[in-house]
């Protein structure tokens, strides 16, 4: 096998992100030509078929080239980090991480946690987006970050989860509701109000699972995309909702007219963690990351210590 080089593996990783060798060459400003050539040497020296050219219309990858593209981008990754740390000669943890979080709890302490971070590993280039879980899931099989702090919402086998905290879910009103006088609140009672649901991917199959559980089915009168306007619709009187992430960690100031219900009845909670490719050996930093994270004080201030995860695998 002749060897291909670190070069020839980025040509073909921005050519793959692409699916063009005019546009990667523009991008890296090279020729098409040595573009086309590292593409030819890697499917040489591995004896596979990266990607399937279609005449005038550019790239797309064979499912063998993208398994090859996910690996090819971490280990352009480990030896960018490489780089940085003997850079930096002498800092403990260099390179760049990139994280993405679910957005209902990551502004409520992934801020302080990457601060942190950040005050202990200065070398380290941190980046971090917000996504539902099923883009999740793929960002993570895809090479896109390296680390997840996600819920175990239908995690594959490919996937490893590291559980941290465990989330009941419970239901909310606002508080000028007919409800807002309880404190608890059964699901068959609950179930002759009208709904206002999250209606994001896995989300509303969650929510909505607790009330098939008991054979119930609630009347969905409305449906939110953020959590911003499902906070608004429950503040103006449309409805209830559930929750799981703690109403008291959140700012908005419609959360002054909202009030918590507990439910009486059984409701599977959900856990939050840390999620990774399996498998993949993580680099310093995203280890760092997860040493951190596991460290509960740094973020039980936000959601409570009766809620973290003891026992973890």
């Amino acid at each position: 096998m002749r060897p291909f080089t670190l070069k020839q593996l980025r040509y073909f990783v921005v050519a793959g992100e692409l699916s063009s060798v005019t546009q990667a060459a523009r991008k890296l400003h090279v020729s098409q030509p040595s573009i086309s050539a590292a593409i030819h040497q890697i499917e040489e020296a591995t004896g596979l078929q990266l990607f399937v050219r279609h005449h005038a219309q550019g790239l797309s990858l064979t499912p063998t080239g993208r398994q090859l593209l996910t690996r090819a981008r971490q280990l352009l990754r480990d030896a960018e980090g490489l780089e940085k740390f003997a850079a930096s000669l002498g800092e403990e943890v260099g390179g760049e991480l990139r994280l993405v979080a679910f957005p209902t709890f990551a502004p409520l302490f992934l801020p302080q946690l990457l601060r942190q971070f950040a005050d202990r590993h200065p070398a380290v280039s941190l980046y971090c987006d917000e996504m539902t879980q099923v883009d999740i899931v793929n960002g993570l099989q895809q090479g896109d970050y390296e680390l997840a702090f996600t819920y175990d919402l239908e995690i594959p086998d490919d996937i490893a989860f590291i559980p941290l905290y465990r989330f009941p879910a419970y239901a909310v009103v606002a508080e000028d509701h007919p409800l807002s006088e309880k404190d608890r609140i059964g699901l068959a009672e609950l179930a002759t109000y009208p709904m206002v649901l999250l209606d994001w991917p896995l989300s509303r199959e969650y929510f909505l699972s607790i009330f098939s559980h008991h054979q119930l089915l609630p009347h969905v009168a409305h449906r939110a995309k953020s959590m911003d306007m499902l906070r608004g619709l429950l503040a103006n009187g449309f409805g209830f909702s559930l929750f799981n992430t703690p109403m008291s960690a959140f700012n908005a100031a419609d959360n002054a007219r909202l009030k918590a219900l507990a439910l009486e009845d059984d409701a599977q909670p959900l856990t939050m963690g840390l999620a990774c490719l399996r498998g993949l050996r993580l680099s310093p930093a995203a280890d760092a990351m997860r040493q951190l994270a596991q460290e509960i004080d740094t973020i039980t201030d936000v959601f409570g210590a009766s809620s973290a995860v003891t026992s973890r695998t």
